[in-house]
């Protein structure tokens, strides 16, 4: 199976390009900017399963396809950015919403936590920077003549998920702690929704901007 020198040396690679904010982190960040602690908890949850199903699709073959294909990439790459900007307009529609009596609502008022994970899960999914990372760096840390490929990308696969949970968690606590402060004031609490939702729009239309490493 996989040596311990191989797990040490993917997670300190998947740490370097994870700590470079990319797509899932500025949509959490967006997302706890805009609704939250909790929504934004639970785009992370979403997120995670939507890096793990990429993992899932490498470990299937199904990552060659699209890192090696031009147009399913760009295919893939553009429904993610479309669904971005969707999220983000939507949120800046509904900044006027925001009112700081809503933070002491029912959660069965608040946004769906299903939903919230859904859409962390479609993003993930359809996350260029993610898709490039496990089609073409995770074969590579594999013991192909331990046999078992699928299992050890699997079990592989879980390293960059977990520190990625981590660290998207820290970033959404950090940035729903901010969002409390400007939750004094129904204002402050307008803008700050609407600055998360201009933040996933931004990132919507970078991520389909950006190319392919090729």
């Amino acid at each position: 199976m996989v040596s311990t020198e191989s797990v040490l040396t993917f997670a300190a690679m998947s740490l370097l390009v994870i700590v470079i904010p990319g797509p899932s982190v500025l949509f959490v960040v967006g997302r706890a900017l805009a609704h939250g602690r909790r929504t934004a908890l639970a785009t992370v949850l979403g997120n995670v399963i939507g890096c793990y199903a990429l993992v899932v699709a490498v470990a299937w073959g199904l990552g060659a396809l699209v890192e090696s294909s031009v147009a399913v990439f760009t295919g893939v790459k553009l429904v993610g950015a479309a669904y971005l900007i969707f999220l983000g307009v939507q949120a800046f529609r509904h900044r006027g919403e925001m009112r700081v009596a809503n933070l002491r609502a029912p959660a069965g008022e608040r946004r769906g936590d299903l939903r919230t994970v859904l859409d962390g899960i479609f993003v993930g999914v359809t996350n260029p920077k993610g898709i490039v990372f496990f089609a073409a760096v995770l074969p590579q840390f594999v013991n192909h003549s331990a046999g078992h490929v699928s299992v050890q990308m699997l079990l592989l696969g879980l390293v960059p998920v977990i520190i990625g949970m981590v660290t998207d968690t820290l970033w959404g606590l950090g940035a729903s702690a901010a969002r409390s402060w400007f939750a004094r004031s129904d204002r402050r609490l307008s803008m700050v929704g609407g600055a998360g939702g201009l933040a996933m729009i931004g990132l919507g239309v970078t991520v389909a901007a950006t190319g392919r490493a090729d």
